[in-house]
């Protein structure tokens, strides 16, 4: 064999060795110093002091690659708890950096510090990171980019990224609200304004300067990097006379599709690929907007933040910024548009390709099926509830309530100590059957039972959810997120699901892969899991005030029979309670 064919053969075997290893060969280790601390703001004529990481607002972006271990050192310089979440890393083992206050840590106290330490495996796209203490994610989260080692799977080139986080101001105190609703079993009230990457646009008044405005060249194709960090509200999302193409979601790939819009949960990121292919006017302005999707009778925003895109010219750089329309674009949905997000869910599939499968269980060893409900309790003695009929407010799932115990729920299990009578026995059906979409919103309200009930699973258990929204109160839109593990949503559908018919029709070939879900308002979503990671991993839903009511459980996966199936030994800086 000739020179020629040995270096061919060197070459293809270096070529294969590089795509079949395993994304965790990687030393690379990249680390960040994250300082909590207070900073003066202005938004809508009021300056407010709000809670930041490194003073930042939204907080810096994370940039790392497949494989890559990642330290970030949390320092908190503010005199109350705080905890940092990584927003869909699966955290494969190292539960301990999770960060859900009082599941799987104790809080971060003023003046210490804790450095999250995890891995990035066989992940890649855009997450994000944010506070999991209180309310505080409302100004503490910022974006988490992971590179892949593989190139996009893209037909369309990717010459620049335009990261978006979505989030919601208030000028009253965040903390504050939740604190209120707390004592009085009210609701909260509405945030002030919605914001693009922190800035609230020209729609809201002392807005104009706070707007955020990209340049773009014609021709060129821009990965939007979408984030809904806000904390209580769907949004719909469009930019004027341009297109988007979906290409990943919750940091998976999916099969491309073109469309004029999207709908995007609380806790859910999506990509789409937008190609400059208008008019490059020097004086254009391209209006791009967000807007809540409403599914609730409860008070809400109804604004809209808008932002711009601005085509490049000869004269961009010398001409300030013209605006020659604040019109929302034709493209973007109706507030109330139930048609529209609902087809755009079901556009959303997994690639499942050679390089990407789709590892959906297609069968199942356990199956739970659990309502969400919103619900009013009794308004203890010598008290004065403002919730609806002078009651409280309150969520639940099977008619469990949740309430974070005042100590580490992973620490507990870990360490044995009495775990399973604490956390354990969450219902595996709803203890009450009735017909969920069709009760009486008021009159058939029950109370719930308060605890802090667990789902519990051996490891590698195939493990279905399938998540019932009930009419109790206000049927509503409701994103629900899995902490530690992707799910596949096998199926979705309105009114009440049928366990004989409804799984007939389910998609085990390539549902979309995701870590929060929308499940449909008045209707119900199936979720298949490989429960492949040892721990205790929080479920709950992504709009703040049904947390704060105790809309959530948990899910425990044991250790395996090796040691690669079990929790790593927990850090020495670990934060105690």
């Amino acid at each position: 064999m000739g020179n020629y064919q040995h270096l061919l053969l060197l070459i293809l075997g270096v070529f294969w060795l590089t795509i079949s290893l395993p994304c965790s060969v990687s030393s690379t280790t990249r680390r960040f110093e994250f300082n909590v601390k207070w900073k003066n703001v202005k938004r809508l004529c009021y300056t407010k002091s709000i809670l930041t990481v490194n003073g930042e607002y939204p907080g810096p972006t994370i940039i790392v690659h497949e494989g890559d271990h990642v330290q970030v050192k949390v320092t908190n310089q503010v005199a109350m708890n705080t905890t940092i979440h990584w927003h869909g890393i699966r955290q494969y083992r190292s539960g301990w950096a999770d960060g859900p206050a009082y599941i799987t840590q104790c809080p971060i106290g003023f003046g210490k510090s804790y450095t999250y330490k995890f891995t990035i495996v066989d992940q890649r796209g855009t997450l994000w990171w944010h506070a999991h203490f209180s309310w505080q994610r409302a100004t503490v989260n910022g974006a988490f980019m992971i590179y892949p080692r593989m190139p996009y799977p893209f037909s369309l080139p990717v010459q620049d990224e335009i990261p978006i986080i979505f989030g919601e101001w208030w000028n009253s105190n965040v903390m504050s609200i939740e604190d209120e609703m707390i004592l009085t079993g009210d609701g909260p009230i509405s945030s002030d304004a919605y914001t693009i990457n922190g800035l609230p646009g020209p729609l809201y008044s002392c807005s104009l300067k706070d707007t955020f405005i990209r340049t773009v060249e014609y021709g060129k194709t821009y990965l939007l990097r979408i984030i809904n960090a806000a904390l209580n509200d769907e949004l719909f999302f469009a930019v004027a006379n341009h297109s988007l193409t979906v290409v990943e979601i919750d940091a998976v790939y999916t099969k491309p599709f073109t469309t004029n819009a999207i709908m995007i949960a609380p806790g859910q990121t999506t990509n789409v690929l937008l190609t400059a292919n208008q008019n490059p006017d020097s004086t254009r302005m391209f209006v791009m907007a967000a807007r809540p999707y409403l599914t609730s009778v409860f008070p809400f925003n109804n604004s809209t933040t808008i932002g711009f895109l601005r085509y490049k010219t000869t004269e961009t750089e010398t001409k300030p910024p013209y605006y020659n329309s604040t019109k929302l674009p034709k493209n973007l949905p109706a507030m109330e548009d139930t048609n529209f997000a609902t087809n755009f869910a079901n556009q959303l599939k997994s690639l499942a390709s050679f390089q990407y499968p789709c590892k959906v269980p297609k069968k199942v060893q356990k199956q739970v099926i659990t309502t969400i409900s919103l619900n009013l309790q009794d308004c203890p003695a010598n008290e004065t509830c403002k919730g609806y009929l002078n009651k409280r407010f309150s969520a639940s799932m099977n008619n469990q309530s949740f309430i974070r115990p005042s100590i580490s729920i992973l620490e507990s299990h870990y360490k044995s100590l009495k775990s399973d009578v604490l956390f354990s026995g969450f219902p595996e059906n709803p203890p009450f059957p009735f017909n969920y979409t069709g009760v009486d919103p008021v009159k058939e309200n029950l109370n719930t039972q308060f605890g802090s009930r667990m789902i519990v699973v051996p490891y590698g258990t195939t493990l279905e959810i399938v998540l019932q929204d009930t009419n109790f109160l206000n049927p509503e839109n409701h994103p629900i997120h899995i902490h530690g593990h992707n799910f596949f949503i096998v199926g979705r559908g309105f009114g009440n699901y049928d366990p004989e018919k409804d799984p007939l029709s389910y998609n085990l070939v390539d549902p979309p892969e995701r870590n929060t879900v929308a499940v449909p308002v008045g209707g119900w979503a199936a979720l298949r899991i490989n429960a492949d990671n040892p721990g205790v991993w929080f479920i709950h839903c992504h709009l703040e005030e049904h947390t704060t009511w105790g809309l959530a459980t948990g899910l425990i996966v044991l250790g395996g029979n090796h040691p690669s199936q079990n929790l790593l030994l927990p850090p020495p800086d670990f934060p105690t309670c």
